[in-house]
């Protein structure tokens, strides 16, 4: 779900086809009939922005059929923990959770919490930076529980208030007939997904999950994946061969630059920025953000190592390790905020590096209106993409709402060096590094972002060298000593690897992160990457071939942490320490050695047994029982409600999207209530039902063109493959609004118009929503004004909506209307979109 795996990630898909073809069952649930729909066993089609209705219909199928996995519930998941008395579900509040504050449209969670335990957390602030799923959604501080003492709890899941019994009530809506009113599937689409899904999991069978950003890019995108969680933790597929929640990213890279924080508000390995307001110094911050229980609990030491790592010998326990050098939020400084702030003239610089906001990014217009008020403006690419051109080719200038002379940004555009022309390493979706070698040396002023980074740097360090502004030492103090080579001086990807690593007090690189110190005497620039350059190796360059070594191909890469393929996989044994059944078997107890032993690195204290009980008082991993998987949670337990961490909800709950043409049925709250909208003019919304807005369209990616097509478009045989921008629409919809294949339509929102060519396809076909039938519209996103092949932006058509916990954009459901005809030209569009709900009205 949320992903079209053969086409967007055909490499892994291989995998799956393998699968297939020894048994495995496939099932592909989409708005869109895809190749990957046409590769799979079974295919169900859904509306864009439903599939929280569709798995919390599994949710409800599987408490109502008895179908979870009893002994892995109660013992590894929380669903025994009693919740405060104070809190009420959506179920009691008809759409919210107890602590809603309409008038900031935020929550405070401390109602949430579990019974009897400290309220480590409350209200979450926008307005200060105060989202939280990136570090919670892994397990982070911000998310804990202090406790000294287990929660109450009843083993036999009958108490009203435990986690067990307030899951039922809240999917208790989410029938087979609810379903498929909101979903548009038929109730033996859903009741055959839901039985596949149950039956081919248990002690000897698991089933996996596989989604990507047509689940994230939603106003409730990280709710989307909870729910899956809640259903894999149900059916016992987490930490166990074949199970899981499978996250396919967009890049080589994504999960490894979001590993190294490029979120304003971590740092990395998923700590907090801190707060300037709240995190006056390193005591606070400390107290503020660590967890007492769990592998969290030596969060100090993960964090004083990061401050050595920055700023090594000047980080000393007298100055706080540099504490003060470090970088404090104040307010949302998220990309879209960023935007919005370029408007008011509040940024004055900005860099790009590898991003294409102009084509990429939810509302293009703004984007580009918005680079138009800087200063100066650095690209980093290897083409001239349309945010380094703006100014000279921007849909707006022919409008007439930018003017090329009137533009003052500087633009400083630099070419970047490919993959082929430097060393270093990609993270992938199983957290996997994998180093690739320079093939060879970028020609003319090509220079990679490290080299670049490292020399800018140098560059201001060596300006700054006399200053004596306290305001310049965290730059001038910085540990920036990097072997380099090459004739442009390239720093060695090799030495910041091990950089990143860490290194212990005898100088020599670290080999776990559990040997990290909060007194100064270790650095690790990320804890989660601590132990990739073990025994002095770069581990993420080992390629040793699998014929020559286990099934688990250990010494292909590194994965983290500590080259654990499978995260939590003490949950693969019993609560014994025996395996759940010998097909399935990964790690197990061993008895006769005491400790933890398998095919794959014990993701767990190697020693603790099976039975261990955590002494009153226990802290970090000690408080975490023998038979507590999940050791990056403060409880140990896989959470089926999350009690802290989330800005929207202790559990998932269906909200149409902002745009929709859709009432919710299960409550009066139609829409996420702690979304975060921008009230602005250039930000309209289509009203909820609009009869201008009929439709419901949804982006997507192509083969044969890369996000926002720098890398395709000027590459002369993808743009032949795919040699024109187009929208897809079904037979039905084509005869209602008089489309022609190949010919021109003109897609409007309250944005604005964009033309594309018609592709009339059965993969498109109508769904039955709530009695009536709704058209859908396939918008691919690659084109933009630069390159062989050019059109207009699907993603201009999109507002500026957010999920409130990670800040993405909501590109995956929305509402539109279409029309045969190319759009309107010059001043003329921008009249057109601003008159067009009146022009329907009248047409009518």
């Amino acid at each position: 779900m949320g992903s079209n795996m053969a086409e967007n990630h055909p490499v892994g898909f291989q995998w799956v086809m393998e699968a297939k073809l020894k048994g495995a069952k496939v099932i592909h649930v989409d708005p869109r009939f895809t190749r990957t729909s046409a590769m799979a066993t079974q295919f169900v089609r859904i509306r864009a922005g439903s599939d929280i209705a569709f798995l919390g219909g599994i949710v409800h199928y599987i408490l109502e059929n008895e179908r979870w996995f009893d002994e892995y519930v109660k013992h590894y998941t929380n669903a025994p923990v009693i919740v405060d008395e104070r809190f009420r579900d959506t179920e009691d509040l008809d759409g919210l959770f107890s602590g809603f504050d309409p008038d900031k449209r935020v929550y405070d969670t401390s109602t949430w919490h579990y019974a009897g335990m400290e309220v480590q957390e409350t209200a979450g602030e926008r307005s200060k930076g105060g989202t939280k799923g990136e570090q919670s959604g892994h397990g982070a501080q911000s998310g804990q529980l202090v406790h000294g003492e287990p929660p109450d709890e009843d083993p036999t899941l009958k108490h009203p208030r435990c986690v067990f019994q307030i899951l039922k009530r809240h999917f208790q809506r989410y029938t087979p007939e609810q379903v498929a009113r909101i979903c548009g599937c038929t109730e033996e689409q859903f009741l055959e997904v839901a039985e596949s899904l149950c039956a081919n999991s248990g002690r000897e069978r698991t089933s996996a999950i596989v989604y990507s950003v047509g689940w994230t890019q939603h106003t409730v995108g990280v709710q989307y994946i909870r729910t899956a969680a809640i259903v894999q933790l149900l059916l016992g597929n987490v930490g166990r061969p074949g199970g899981g929640v499978v996250a396919l990213r967009g890049h080589a890279s994504i999960q490894g630059s979001t590993d190294m924080a490029t979120l304003y508000n971590i740092l990395p390995g998923y700590m907090p920025m801190p707060h300037a307001e709240i995190d006056t110094d390193l005591k606070t911050y400390l107290e503020n953000h660590s967890g007492s229980t769990g592998w969290w609990g030596h969060f100090d030491a993960f964090f004083i190592s990061q401050l050595k790592a920055f700023w090594g010998e000047h980080a000393t326990k007298e100055n706080d390790f540099c504490f003060d050098y470090l970088p404090k939020i104040n307010a949302d400084h998220s990309t879209y905020q960023t935007a919005f702030d370029m408007l008011e003239g509040k940024v004055k610089g900005f860099f790009l590096f590898g991003e294409n906001p102009a084509v990429g990014s939810a509302h293009g217009k703004l984007h580009r209106l918005a680079l138009a008020k800087l200063d100066w403006l650095v690209v980093k690419d290897l083409f001239e993409i349309e945010s380094a051109a703006f100014w000279k080719d921007a849909p707006e200038l022919e409008t007439g709402e930018l003017e090329t002379e009137k533009i003052g940004t500087e633009v400083f555009l630099l070419p970047a060096a490919a993959h082929v022309e430097k060393d270093g390493a990609f993270t992938n979706t199983q957290r996997l590094l994998q180093w690739h070698f320079k093939a060879l040396e970028p020609e003319g002023d090509r220079r990679s972002d490290l080299a670049f980074v490292y020399h800018l740097g140098r560059k201001l360090r060596e300006k700054l060298a006399d200053s004596k502004d306290p305001r310049d030492r965290p730059l001038l103090e910085l540990a920036w000593q990097y072997s380099t080579s090459g004739p442009y001086e390239d720093p060695s990807a090799d030495h910041v690897l091990r950089e990143i690593n860490g290194v212990g007090p005898d100088g020599k690189a670290m080999g776990t992160y559990a040997d990290l110190k909060n007194d100064g005497s270790t650095s690790s620039g990320c804890w989660l990457y601590c132990g990739s350059y073990a025994d002095e190796e770069n581990k993420p360059a080992r390629k040793k071939p699998g014929q020559e070594q286990t099934w688990i191909a250990a010494e292909w890469g590194w994965a983290w942490p500590l080259n654990r393929r499978i995260l939590y996989n003490r949950a693969s044994a019993d609560p014994k320490g025996k395996p759940w059944s010998e097909r399935k078997k990964l790690v197990w107890w061993d008895g006769r050695k005491k400790k933890w032993v398998g095919s794959d690195n014990p993701d767990f204290k190697e020693a603790k047994p099976p039975d261990y009980v955590p002494p009153d008082g226990a802290k970090a991993e000690d408080a975490i029982a023998g038979d507590h998987p999940f050791i990056l949670q403060s409880d140990g337990r896989g959470w089926l409600y999350a009690a802290v961490g989330l800005m929207d909800g202790p559990l998932p709950t269906h909200y149409e999207p902002h745009e929709s043409p859709f009432d919710n049925p299960l409550y009066s709250q139609r829409a996420n209530p702690t979304r975060q909208l921008f009230e602005h003019k250039i930000n309209p919304y289509n009203p909820a039902g609009s009869e201008a807005y009929p439709y419901v369209f949804t982006t997507y990616r192509l083969t044969e063109h890369h996000t926002a097509g720098a890398m395709s478009r000027t590459l002369p045989y993808l743009s032949e493959l795919q040699p024109q921008f187009f929208v897809e629409v079904s037979p039905e919809l084509a005869a209602e609004r008089e489309l022609e294949h190949g010919g021109w339509a003109t897609v409007i929102t309250a944005r604005t118009a964009i033309e594309a060519r018609v592709l009339v396809t059965e993969r498109m076909k109508p769904v039955e929503v709530e009695g009536r039938r709704l058209h859908q519209v396939g918008v691919p996103y690659h084109w933009g004004s630069r390159g062989l092949t050019t059109g207009d932006t699907g993603n201009d058509l999109f507002p500026v909506v957010l999920d409130p916990n990670v800040q993405i954009q909501e590109v995956k459901a929305a509402t539109c209307d279409i029309r045969p005809g190319r759009r309107p030209r010059g001043p003329a569009l921008p009249k057109f979109v601003k008159r067009y709900p009146s022009a329907v009205k009248a047409e009518r």
